[in-house]
């Protein structure tokens, strides 16, 4: 149990750096949520409630996502608008 604790703690840290990507509310909520509920995934993978964990962690990522400034975390145009 431990030595995959290490794998996912940089995983979420980096979901939840991720979580800015877009220019408006909508596009940073909705790359939040997946990015959120592949993390959560994983993580609810490694104590057996995957699709638990993918709906709390797509629940956290639109929230850390919708709450973003596109100034403070702005990596271009989400893929789905180029």
């Amino acid at each position: 149990m431990r030595k995959g604790f290490g794998f996912s703690l940089p995983l979420v840290i980096a979901a939840l750096a991720l979580s800015g990507c877009g220019e408006t509310v909508g596009d940073r909520g909705l790359s939040g949520a997946g990015i959120g509920a592949a993390g959560g995934a994983v993580i609810g993978a490694m104590v057996g409630a995957p699709l638990a964990g993918a709906a709390i962690g797509a629940g956290a990522g639109a929230v850390a996502g919708a709450v973003t400034s596109p100034s403070s975390v702005d990596l271009g145009k989400p893929i789905w608008e180029r």
